[in-house]
């Protein structure tokens, strides 16, 4: 019998692996830049971490993959940040970090979508959380965090979309200015958006498959219902993003699709015409109420997300240069019976540094030169019986084929003299 892997989930394969430790590294590099601390949070939660009270995201509604053990129920985590905030409030980071709490995660993450390009039921995402602080300055800097990565990963194609949903008394005032605009339409939406007229009625405006109708087109725009500090605090994010050199677009239906979400709101999405449907790279937002949700202090935080899988992609049409698979330093050949030689030879060389290879079974001396050879292998010792014998060992420089007889003792201080000579 064949098996394959479930729909929706894909292998990442030795050929293609050194893309994610790539773009890790970019990850790790400039998160410490920043000043982030790592942490690592279960894959799965219970159910109510992520499944909270008229919650009318999709991917509480539709996407998650929940099961039950006895009378727990339990859910693979769908996104990051509910994860990392249960976390922060049952460890009572608040009262043993410097605040603003810095941190980031990367890990696989599960939603039962529609598979499609750039969009898998298992994917990887990293993202970061800075809680415990709220001013224009650290929204302005999150954004920076994340478009610095993105331009280290060499995507310039790309622009950031950003709005503001205000605080809790203008997001109050525009529901129920969206509600009486909508009360008139609600039979010409689709089931979701009916049941975000309750929920959420923002939502609303992030439908696609109601987009273009009439409707849509002239609702209320939230601009026209934030507080006088609403407005001003907006006003200042987008001059802090004039100062770091930063271009935007504010867009007035952007109210992404968590619903925990006030004030600041930004998407980054790729500018290239091939893009299509999934053109957004990383996205987030603002959160006043989320930390004390888990029973925290009432604490404000900001973050964003982005899809591992898209990025490379994208870094890949832009031709970033990935590293190829690291060459082989050493490759050891044994000749006839050299019992344990081999072996011990390929410790010596890996206890100095050396990334190295040998051959473990019995093969032709032709079959071991093609081995060595496709593995790119810059020195080759060559082992036979007289020379185990003897104690010595013959060493080729592939470069420029100098071959050379040594002592065991000496191959180390001949390699090291081969690698100074090739700088």
């Amino acid at each position: 019998m064949s098996y394959q892997t479930p729909r929706g989930t894909y292998d990442i394969l030795p050929s293609d692996i050194h893309k994610w430790h790539d773009v890790e590294a970019v990850i790790r590099r400039i998160t410490s830049l920043y000043r982030y601390r790592e942490i690592r949070t279960p894959y799965f939660e219970d159910t109510k971490v992520f499944k909270r009270e008229n919650d009318s995201s999709d991917m509480v509604n539709k996407e998650m993959y929940t099961f039950n053990m006895g009378s727990e129920s339990y859910t693979l985590r769908p996104e990051g940040t509910a994860g990392v905030i249960r976390s922060f409030d049952q460890h009572k980071l608040y009262g043993s970090m410097e605040m603003p709490a810095r941190l980031y995660y990367i890990g696989a993450m599960f939603r039962h979508e529609r598979p499609q390009k750039g969009r898998q039921r298992q994917f990887t995402q990293f993202g970061v959380e800075n809680i415990g602080a709220k001013t224009p300055e650290i929204d302005a800097e999150t954004i920076a965090l994340g478009y610095d990565i993105v331009k280290a990963m060499g995507i310039s194609s790309i622009k950031v979309l950003i709005n503001t949903l205000g605080d809790d008394e203008s997001r109050a005032a525009y529901r129920q200015a969206l509600k009486e605009h909508f009360a008139p339409h609600l039979d010409e939406l689709c089931g979701d958006c009916q049941r975000r007229y309750e929920q959420n009625p923002l939502r609303i405006l992030d439908c696609k498959v109601d987009h273009d109708k009439e409707c849509m087109k002239n609702a209320p725009k939230l601009s026209d219902y934030l507080n006088e500090e609403s407005s001003e605090y907006f006003r200042r994010v987008l001059a802090c993003l004039d100062a770091l050199g930063i271009p935007y677009e504010i867009d007035e239906h952007l109210v992404r699709g968590l619903d925990y979400y006030t004030h600041t709101v930004f998407e980054v999405v790729s500018t290239r015409p091939d893009s299509g449907a999934q053109a957004t790279i990383f996205a987030g937002g603002r959160y006043d109420h989320f930390v004390e949700y888990y029973g925290g202090p009432e604490m404000s935080g900001i973050g964003f997300a982005i899809g591992l899988e898209r990025l490379i992609a994208l870094a890949e049409d832009e031709g970033y240069p990935f590293t190829e698979e690291g060459q082989c330093d050493v490759y050891v050949i044994g000749l006839g019976n050299v019992g344990d030689s081999v072996l011990k030879t390929l410790s010596m060389l890996r206890n100095a540094g050396y990334q190295c290879e040998g051959n473990l079974v019995k093969r032709s001396l032709k079959a071991q030169f093609k081995s060595a050879d496709r593995m790119n292998a810059k020195y080759i010792v060559i082992l036979g019986e007289d020379e185990v014998a003897q104690g010595t060992l013959n060493v080729k420089n592939s470069a420029d084929k100098t071959q050379l007889t040594l002592k065991n003792e000496e191959l180390l201080d001949q390699l090291k003299t081969w690698e100074e000579n090739a700088k």
